[in-house]
């Protein structure tokens, strides 16, 4: 049985924007965990999957070129807490399920299965 998460969604209740993202916001202060990107079009995918600090890791993502050659498209970002020893296994799961275009490797963990964000 998958572990239900929240995934964080920005005002209104909608998939944040990723470029637009204020990662300023006391919301990011010390928030560890795991994160996705995918860009939106008419074929959806998912563009990056990470954990650590949020704000640190999205901050370097938004300046990425691998990750803004899909910014065209919309960037879309959800991120949730994690805890550190679940965030490896957590990870494993969503790259093995949902394999991201960027990103060159992937914790070696027994898979936690969790539910997507969509």
């Amino acid at each position: 049985m998958a572990l239900q998460l929240n995934w964080n969604k920005c005002q209104e209740n909608v998939w944040c924007n990723l470029l637009n993202l204020n990662l300023s916001h006391e919301h990011f202060n010390n928030l560890e965990g795991i994160y996705i990107i995918w860009h939106g079009g008419q074929n959806p995918a998912t563009v990056r999957i990470g954990q650590g600090n949020i704000r640190d890791r999205l901050t370097a993502h938004k300046n990425d070129k691998e990750i803004l050659a899909y910014a065209n498209l919309t960037l879309y970002v959800t991120w949730l807490e994690v805890s550190s020893t679940n965030r490896s296994g957590v990870e494993t799961y969503l790259a093995n399920k949902l394999n991201p275009k960027v990103g060159e490797r992937f914790p070696n963990e027994k898979a936690i299965e969790v539910n997507l964000p969509w």
